[in-house]
């Protein structure tokens, strides 16, 4: 088993080697998209389905609508249209016939073209306002309160796995409103269901926030957003919520008639989160051994080692293996016993710890006379011996405390890294020395953020949420400010 880089050598390599060597991903024939392999992929699937089931605990519904979006529909909201632009794939025509020069070959047939293109959808916010407007009449119909699983499609030249790639998994919700305060307390709710998720499922801390008018959504009135830490001190936007007020109503002409008979637009907000969280579950808490997994997203929770000599050996502690695994199974937690005979049990430990398994447990024929068990926690790599009795409970307990531990080292490390500082100097020093979120004043303008971006790659990541109001002077300009910001390098 190959040795990963560091992360204090190289984190971007590190990261790489560790997705791959992890068995989570690997990159595939078309450039810029990864193939999700089991793993990697039985992870999306615990996050999948717990945001699911929140969903629908808030009053949501799953549909789906299509991958292709006429251009005629992306072009009605002339922001959404402007924003994604650069970044759409593009069908022009439908069908391919054998080349005349080479049998062998294909081309696309010149006959086949398209009367209207369409966009393979980097959202979703245009066809689905265009079906709306047939659902939408009176305010009886409202809200309209819509998930989708889906892929999109942004075209990326530089891509990295989960983070950025051309094609990734995401959910994004869609739902219309009859007023203007429904909308908003959508949008908030959203932004908050994400950040529980996050913070006590992924065990990944985040600060809320309102991204400031140059980073918002296009077509947005306002973008509410999740922004995490990573270990190399880049931010990472987990998730984002968009208050959309009646800019797809207008666009796709969605009226309604309200409760006083009148005719109005529809209110909207759209929200999402992607495959790039798995991302960001791996650069929080992972390791220079490999993954570090939170018990809740673990697709093994516990992996049972045995440590023997011979057949017989091997016989005896499989009989109290399975009990054990037996024991766990009925409390709901998934267990592996791995009595694998072509691999040493250091080989077993190794691949386990590279995967983010976050219990082993060790069995030898003296744990048998003793009846004991040695359990290895992954989070931080200790040891002890336990008895056989109640191991089950035992278990229990332990993978709630790993949970808690591992989201608690997150914070810590989040905490320390969040800088207040009050001058530009400041500002450059502690962004180039120790990274991590910093808390500085600005003057509103898009020109001074701007000029922030430009000199230093650093962006204003959220305005907080609930932000404690202080005086203070902005960086560049030195006008007055009422409230600091979060600035940071991001991915």
């Amino acid at each position: 088993m190959a040795k990963i880089t560091s992360r204090a050598e190289d984190y971007s390599k590190w990261y790489n080697e560790l997705v791959v060597q992890a068995d989570l991903a690997e990159n595939s024939g078309v450039r810029g998209c990864m193939v999700i392999k089991p793993y990697g992929y039985a992870i999306w699937e615990k996050m999948r389905d717990e945001l699911d089931k929140k969903f629908k605990e808030t009053g949501h519904q799953n549909a789906y609508f299509p991958l292709f979006i006429p251009k005629s529909y992306f072009e009605a909201e002339e922001q959404n249209a402007e924003g994604f632009a650069k970044e759409c794939a593009v069908v022009t025509h439908y069908r391919l016939k054998t080349d005349p020069n080479n049998p062998k070959k294909l081309i696309v047939d010149p006959e086949a073209k398209l009367e209207e293109e369409l966009i393979v959808r980097p959202t979703s916010e245009a066809i689905i306002w265009n079906t709306y407007k047939k659902w939408i009449q009176s305010y009886r119909d409202l809200p309209i309160l819509i998930n989708q699983w889906a892929n999109v499609v942004r075209w990326e030249m530089r891509t990295r796995f989960f983070l950025r790639t051309a094609e990734f998994l995401w959910q994004e919700g869609h739902t219309a409103h009859a007023t203007k305060d429904e909308a908003i307390e959508e949008t908030e709710k959203m932004i908050h269901v994400y950040s529980d998720f996050v913070e006590n499922f992924m065990g990944i801390p985040v600060i809320r926030g309102i991204k400031t008018a140059s980073e918002r959504f296009a077509g947005a009135d306002e973008t509410y957003c999740i922004e995490a830490l990573m270990q190399d001190g880049k931010a990472l936007q987990a998730g984002t919520s968009h208050f959309l007020g009646q800019n797809f109503g207008k666009a796709f002409d969605v009226k309604f008639t309200n409760k006083e008979g009148k005719i109005e637009h529809a209110w909207g907000t759209s929200w999402g989160t992607s495959t790039r969280l798995i991302g960001g579950l791996i650069m929080t808490h992972s390791d220079d051994l490999g993954l570090v997994l939170p018990p809740s997203l673990a697709p093994i929770q516990v992996v049972i080692i045995p440590i023997f000599k011979g057949e017989e050996q091997l016989n005896q502690i499989s009989e109290v293996a399975f009990e054990i695994q037996e024991k766990l199974k009925a409390k709901g937690i998934s267990v592996k016993y791995d009595d694998r005979t072509e691999n040493k049990p250091g080989w077993k430990f190794a691949e386990y710890e590279l995967k983010g398994v976050p219990i082993r447990i060790a069995m030898g024929a003296r744990d048998l006379e003793n009846k004991t068990v040695e359990i290895a926690r992954r989070d931080n790599l200790t040891k002890e011996v336990q008895p056989l009795e109640n191991i089950d409970i035992y278990i229990e307990e332990l993978l709630k405390t790993i949970q808690k531990d591992i989201y608690a080292k997150a914070l810590n490390y989040r905490d320390s890294h969040i800088t207040p500082v009050n001058s530009y100097d400041e500002f450059k020093k502690v962004l180039e020395e120790k990274g991590g979120f910093i808390s500085a004043h600005w003057d509103g303008t898009a020109e001074e953020e701007e000029q922030i971006k430009n000199e230093t790659k650093a962006t204003i990541r959220c305005i907080p949420l609930n932000n404690k109001m202080e005086d203070g002077i902005s960086l560049i300009t030195g006008k007055p400010s009422k409230q600091r910001v979060i600035f940071a390098k991001s991915y």
